[in-house]
């Protein structure tokens, strides 16, 4: 049943009530659907349309349409632009009523499978003083065109209806911000959660697994890494969210989106195909790397994948949310790395304690007492007869023990405490080392040692203990026959290397010992790097640098 327009009497009272329902109205889509189909009812019209301007204010964005249905809408193909009749209304924003659509000079027609239009009604509709869009009605039923008092109704309709759409505006960006501020609340209160989680904890692998169970919650990913940066590489850390083993992967410094985002101290989200071998490893579309900075250094990096909610990508707000929780975790993984390498210096230098403790009393109690003894029996042996001859090998056997024993305790002692760096200096201390172990083990050693005068003393004690060791561990395990000592300064760093022709060993296969995990420590405390490189049958060799 066609529409038919209100009497005048009740025409007011009827802008009224529509004015009323329009401006309740708060969603934009429901606001401009109901304008234009109140426009129809109060004009008695067949048709209604409501053509949203561009950006540009030259062109139709939208158009919201009622009267037609479903099956003509198809017939018709694509929407109106604004050409035509309709964009002479979009160029002079002054109501237009016309008995003929068709007459008017612009007129392009219609397309295919339009139902027929002639009498016509449009007014401008403006928010603020500025063209939001237009109104338009077409078919007056029962009559040939649309009357002046129908226009007045409609330019009062369009002001209505401009009042409803500022309104639906500021309510749909006030519930915009007040989203966006949930959210920030939300990160807020999440990343506080984190910091006073983190802060609270000094153990560096307690630290990392609560970086990223908590990191990978707030951004909702499939899965998350932590790299920490060392000697030229990146390892993975901890890592939460997927069944792939990353415990032992390591990403190269340099050539690697991880590496590469290090370097730069700028996050970086990869999409598709990232060419690099992490891809193939956590099996992700999209990633979000994030770095881990302390006090302008690169620490490591926090990565990503794959957003589980509205995902896979990561938005901007992921990038914000997840670098303010890597401020807070490198803030706590540089603390844990400072209290762990605090106790590890304790521990080392109470063991350095207690080896000087021990070659004290090692040298004033065993060594002199053992020393006394053999005096005594040296003194006491005297040239025996034929009755007395076994007693006196004996003897001469107990001296040679006691001589033999004494020399094994002295170089113990020499060992806890290394005297002769004491005395001679760094490069003459190692120097004799290698000439001990040559002259006692009856090994080869070559010894090139270009060490600066002076060094700080932790720094000669790691260079001697570092020496001392690997010599220890070749005569004991490498069925060597040569040993090669060098150490040199090369800037600002030093550069030892152990190197020895013995069995060698599988160090994938076996884990480093006491000596080797001892070296590795004093040479970390001090900022170095200690590698060894070995494989069966083909030697060992250890290398260390350390700043000089």
């Amino acid at each position: 049943m066609n529409p038919s327009p209100p009497g005048s009497e009740d025409r007011f009272a009827r802008l009224i009530e529509i004015g009323q329902g329009v401006l309740s109205e708060l969603d934009l889509d429901a606001v401009l659907e109901r304008v234009a189909e109140a426009a129809r009812d109060l004009a008695g019209a067949r048709y209604a349309a409501l053509g949203v301007l561009d950006p540009s204010k030259e062109a139709l964005d939208r158009f919201i349409h009622v009267g037609v249905d479903d099956e003509t809408r198809r017939m018709i193909g694509d929407l109106p632009r604004g050409r035509g009749v309709l964009g002479e209304l979009i160029r002079h924003a002054e109501p237009l009523r016309l008995r003929e659509v068709g007459d008017h000079r612009r007129s392009y027609g219609f397309p295919a499978g339009h139902p027929e239009m002639h009498s016509f009604l449009g007014v401008p509709i403006a928010v603020r003083g500025e063209a939001f869009g237009n109104l338009y009605i077409t078919e007056k039923v029962g009559a040939d065109e649309f009357t002046e008092s129908d226009e007045e109704a409609m330019v009062v309709l369009a002001g209505w209806a401009a009042i409803a759409i500022e309104n639906a505006r500021l309510y749909a960006e006030a519930a915009t911000r007040q989203e966006q501020l949930q959210r920030v609340l939300r990160h807020v209160e999440t990343t506080l959660a984190i910091t006073k989680a983190i802060g609270a904890e000094t153990k560096l692998d307690q630290v990392l697994e609560l970086i990223v169970k908590r990191a990978r919650a707030l951004v909702e990913a499939k899965s998350l890494l932590v790299f920490l940066a060392g000697d030229g590489e990146l390892e993975v850390a901890a890592s939460v969210g997927s069944d792939l083993n990353f415990d032992a992967m390591r990403q190269s410094l340099g050539g690697s989106v991880v590496g590469s985002v290090l370097q730069s101290m700028e996050p970086l989200v990869l999409h598709g195909d990232w060419s690099d071998p992490l891809q193939d490893h956590v099996g992700a579309e999209v990633a979000l790397l994030v770095p881990l900075i302390f006090r302008g250094e690169s620490l490591g990096v926090l990565a990503a994948f794959d957003r589980v909610i509205d995902g896979p990508s990561f938005d901007e707000d992921d990038v914000r949310l997840l670098r303010s929780i890597a401020t807070s975790a490198a803030t706590a993984v540089a603390t844990a790395q400072s209290v762990q390498e605090g106790r590890l210096r304790e521990q080392v230098e109470a063991a350095e304690r207690e080896r000087h403790r021990w070659a004290h009393e090692l040298h004033d109690e065993a060594l002199q007492q053992l020393a006394a003894i053999r005096l005594e029996l040296s003194n006491a042996l005297r040239p025996a007869d034929d009755e007395h001859e076994p007693v006196y090998l004996a003897a001469r056997h107990t001296v040679d023990r006691l001589e033999e024993e004494i020399d094994n305790l002295s170089r113990l002692i020499n060992e806890l405490r290394p005297v002769p760096l004491e005395t001679l200096g760094l490069r003459r201390a190692v120097e004799a080392l290698a000439a001990e172990t040559e002259r006692k083990d009856g090994l080869r050693v070559e010894a090139l040692i270009e060490l600066p005068e002076f060094l700080p003393s932790d720094t000669e004690r790691t260079v001697y203990r570092v020496f001392q060791e690997s010599l220890t561990n070749v005569v004991k395990h490498a069925n060597a026959e040569t040993i090669s000592l060098t150490a040199q300064r090369n800037g600002a760093m030093l550069s030892l290397a152990i190197k020895d022709d013995g069995s060698g060993f599988d160090t994938s296969a076996d884990p480093p010992g006491l000596g080797l995990r001892g070296m590795r420590e004093r040479v970390e405390i001090l900022g170095g790097s200690f590698e060894v490189v070995s494989s069966p049958g083909a030697g060992t060799t250890v290398a260390v640098t350390l700043p000089a």
